[in-house]
C-alpha cells in the first residue's frame, strides 16, 4: 500500500513573487524554507520548524525520496520547486496537486476560495490572519533604528506572532487535505495529473528572453511616454493632460463633444474631422493608451538569472473547458504583429533608437507592442518551432454534430470560408475566387464560420467585426438564418446538449448525446453534487451544485455555481449553443494535449503553448513539418476527426 505525504511549506525571499513568479522567487540567493508542514497518512500534523534550527527526520527525507510515497499539496509545482531548490530533491512525477484536482472539478484556485466553495468548516478552512504573518515574516522588512536596522524579522524577535505562524502553517495542511478528501469521489484521471506533470516541466524549463530587446523597448518607451506627454503638457495647457476628466472638458471646450475616453470612442474620433490640436492629442492619447508594452516590464520582473522566464502557463486556467491560461506575460493575449521589416525594428530597439524607430515606423508605442513576441528567443544554437491546428473549432463542432459537408470540405480543399459562403447562398464553391463578383460572398463566410457556431446572433457578428468588414446592420439577420439553414446538425447539437443537461438534472439519468454522456454526479456526504460531461478522450467537464431555474428569458435553464467574469464564486446560467462551446473548446484542448504527449514521446522540448499553437525550442535539424505531422495524425478516441497543423521556423517568437 502507499504511503500518503501531505506537505506546505512557509518560505521567504527578497523576490517579489507576485510580479516574478514562484520560479525566479525560488531561485534568489536569500531564498529560504522557514516552515515545513506535514501528515503522514493520518496521523497528527507536524511542523518542521527550520528558521529555528530544526532538521528534517531521517524518516521524513527517506519518504521525499521514496517513489512508493506520494507527496500532494495545495499548488504542488510550488512545493516540488522550492523543495528542490534547498536540497531536498524529488521527481514531479511522485507528486499529486489538490489545486489541479480542484480546478479539474470546477472549483476556483486558492487554497482559500476553493474551501469556501467546497464547504469546509471554519475549524477546517485556511486561517484569515496569514497574509499579514507572510509579510511579517517573509518579505524583507524596511531596517530602520528603531528594529535595528535588520532586514528580515525572525522567530525570536516576535516568538507568540511565530507561534500563530506554525499554527497557520499547519491549518494549511489540514485545509488542503479536507479538500482532497472531498474530492476523491470525484478522481482526476491518471493522463491529466501527467498533463499537469508535464506542465509543471515546462515551467520549471522556461523560455529564453532577449534582454537587450527588453531593456532597449523599456528605455524608449520610458523617453517616448515622457516626450508625449511634455507635448500634450504644451498643447492642451492641463495641469494633467493624461487625466480622464481633465482631457474630456478640454475636448469638449475645443469643439469634439464624447463622455468617454475609452479606446473604441477614441478611435472613432480620430476618424472625424477635427481640428490640428484635437486630432494630435487624440493620437497622443491613443499612443499613451498602449498599455501592452507594459509587458515588458513584465518580462524583465520575471526573468531569472539565466535569462528564462519560468512559470508562464496554468494548467486548467479556464475552468469550463480544461485549457491553459497564460501568467505573468499572459501571452494569450499578445498583440499580433505586422510589421514586414521585423529584423530592422528589433535592431533599432536594441539599439535604443527610438527617433530611427519614428523615422520608420511612425507610431513608437503601436511598434513597440508589435515587437514584444519576439523578446521570446531560443536557446543558444536552436530555433523556435512554431504550429498551431488549422480551424480546429471548426473542424471539431462539424465532427462532433456530424455536419458531413464541412468535414468533406476539411478533407479535400479546405477552403471552408468560401464553402461556407457556397452553402449559404447556393452558388458554386468554384464561383467564389478573387475576380469573380461571388468572391465578397466570402467575407460573409467567414464572419458566420467565426461567430454562429455556438448558437450566437446579430450580436455575435458584431462581436466579431462584421461592420468591420463593411457588411451592414440590415445584412446580418439574413447571415445568421443563412448559416444556421446551412448546418441543421450543428443547430440541432445545440438544442440535443441543451436538453440532454436539463433532463440529465431533472432526472438524475444519464443522458448520451454524440457520444457525450451528461451525468448528475453527487457525495451526499459531504453535499457536493455535480453535472459533468464526460468528453470523448475521458476526462469530464464539471458544473457544481446544478439546479434548474427560469432564465432571464423565461426558459427553464440549467444553472450551477462557478467562477464568473469579475472571478467571484457564484451562480451562473447557461444554454445549449454555451455548453457546445465549452465541449468543443475542451476538446481542442484534448487535441492539444495529445499533440504535447506526442512531442514529448519525441524527446522535444515545448516551452510554452497558447490556445491552439505549441511552441518548441528546437535543434535546427527539426522542421515545422515534423510537428504539423504530430498534430495531424489520427486520434484514437475521435475517429473521422481531421485535423491539420500549419507551422514554421524561426529565430524568435511570431506570428506568421
Amino acid at each position: 500500500m502507499n504511503h500518503h505525504l501531505s506537505i506546505d511549506i512557509e518560505t521567504r525571499s527578497s523576490v517579489d513573487i507576485g510580479k516574478a513568479g514562484a520560479y525566479k522567487y525560488a531561485q534568489s540567493e536569500d531564498f529560504q524554507i522557514l516552515l515545513l508542514a506535514y501528515q503522514w497518512d493520518d496521523d497528527l500534523v507536524q511542523i518542521v520548524d527550520l528558521a529555528s534550527g530544526e532538521e528534517l527526520s531521517v524518516l521524513l527525507r527517506a519518504a521525499l525520496q521514496d517513489p512508493t510515497v506520494k507527496k500532494h499539496a495545495y499548488n504542488a509545482a510550488f512545493e516540488w520547486y522550492c523543495l528542490n531548490r534547498a536540497g531536498y530533491t524529488t521527481p514531479v512525477e511522485q507528486w499529486q496537486c489538490t489545486m489541479a484536482h480542484g480546478l479539474y472539478c470546477g472549483y476556483p484556485a486558492g487554497l482559500e476560495a476553493i474551501g469556501r466553495a467546497i464547504g469546509l468548516s471554519q475549524d477546517k478552512q485556511k486561517l484569515a490572519v496569514g497574509k499579514s504573518l507572510i509579510r511579517y515574516f517573509c518579505t524583507p522588512c524596511k531596517p530602520s533604528q528603531k528594529n535595528g536596522g535588520r532586514l528580515w524579522n525572525h522567530p525570536y524577535q516576535e516568538p507568540e506572532r511565530w507561534a500563530l505562524f506554525k499554527e497557520y502553517c499547519q491549518r494549511d495542511v489540514i485545509a488542503e487535505r479536507e479538500i482532497l478528501k472531498r474530492l476523491e469521489a470525484f478522481p482526476m484521471p491518471k493522463e491529466e495529473e501527467r498533463l499537469w506533470q508535464m506542465d509543471t516541466k515546462m515551467n520549471a524549463y522556461g523560455v529564453r528572453a532577449d534582454q537587450e530587446m527588453i531593456e532597449g523597448a523599456r528605455y524608449i518607451d520610458k523617453k517616448c511616454r515622457d516626450e508625449l506627454i511634455q507635448e500634450a503638457l504644451e498643447l492642451t495647457g492641463l495641469e494633467n493632460p493624461n487625466s480622464t476628466a481633465q482631457l474630456l472638458e478640454w475636448l469638449n471646450a475645443n469643439g469634439t463633444q464624447t463622455d468617454n475616453l475609452q479606446k473604441a470612442t477614441v478611435a472613432g474620433l480620430l476618424e472625424k474631422k477635427n481640428s490640428y490640436e484635437v486630432q494630435r492629442m487624440l493620437e497622443i492619447r491613443q499612443q499613451l493608451g498602449k498599455t501592452s508594452v507594459k509587458k515588458y516590464d513584465a518580462m524583465a520582473a520575471a526573468s531569472g538569472i539565466d535569462d528564462r522566464i519560468r512559470g508562464l502557463t496554468q494548467y486548467y486556467g479556464a475552468s469550463r473547458t480544461g485549457r491553459w491560461s497564460g501568467r505573468l506575460v499572459q501571452m494569450q493575449n499578445l498583440p499580433r504583429n505586422y510589421l514586414g521589416t521585423l529584423d530592422c525594428a528589433r535592431r533599432l530597439v536594441k539599439r535604443k533608437d527610438g527617433e530611427g524607430l519614428r523615422l520608420l515606423y511612425g507610431n513608437i508605442p503601436d511598434t513597440l507592442s508589435q515587437l514584444i513576441r519576439t523578446a521570446f528567443v531560443p536557446s543558444e544554437g536552436n530555433h523556435f518551432v512554431v504550429a498551431d491546428f488549422s480551424a480546429i473549432e471548426a473542424r471539431v463542432i462539424a465532427w462532433l454534430a456530424g455536419e458531413q459537408w464541412v468535414n468533406e470540405v476539411f478533407a479535400t480543399h479546405g477552403k471552408i470560408y468560401e464553402a461556407t459562403a457556397a452553402q449559404m447562398f447556393g452558388v458554386p464553391v468554384e464561383r467564389i475566387v478573387k475576380g469573380n463578383p461571388e468572391y465578397s460572398l466570402r467575407q460573409k463566410g467567414k464572419v458566420a464560420t467565426l461567430a454562429l457556431g455556438y448558437q450566437g446572433g446579430m450580436a455575435a457578428l458584431i462581436a466579431m467585426g462584421a461592420l468591420e468588414m463593411g457588411l451592414t446592420e440590415e445584412e446580418l439577420p439574413d447571415i445568421v438564418h443563412r448559416w444556421r439553414a446551412a448546418n441543421p446538425r450543428i443547430r440541432d447539437l445545440w438544442y440535443a446538449v441543451e436538453q440532454a443537461a436539463v433532463t440529465a438534472v431533472q432526472t438524475a439519468q444519464p443522458q448520451a448525446v454524440r457520444g457525450l454522456l451528461f451525468s448528475l454526479e453527487g457525495d451526499m456526504k459531504n453535499g457536493q453534487s455535480f453535472l459533468t460531461i464526460r468528453l470523448p478522450a475521458g476526462r469530464k467537464l464539471y458544473y457544481a451544485r446544478p439546479f434548474l431555474q427560469e432564465n432571464s428569458f423565461g426558459r427553464l435553464a440549467l444553472h450551477f455555481y462557478g467562477i464568473d467574469q469579475n472571478k467571484k464564486w457564484g451562480v451562473e446560467s447557461t444554454y445549449g449553443g454555451k455548453l457546445t462551446e465549452n465541449i468543443v473548446q475542451a476538446i481542442a484542448r484534448d487535441c492539444l494535449a495529445e499533440t504535447l504527449k506526442r512531442i514529448e514521446k519525441k524527446g522535444r522540448q515545448v516551452v510554452f503553448h497558447v490556445h491552439d499553437e505549441v511552441i518548441l525550442d528546437a535543434p535546427v535539424s527539426v522542421s515545422a513539418k515534423e510537428i504539423c505531422d504530430l498534430m495531424a495524425e489520427p486520434i484514437s478516441w475521435a475517429p473521422g476527426l481531421l485535423l491539420k497543423g500549419a507551422g514554421f521556423t524561426c529565430e524568435y517568437y511570431q506570428k506568421d
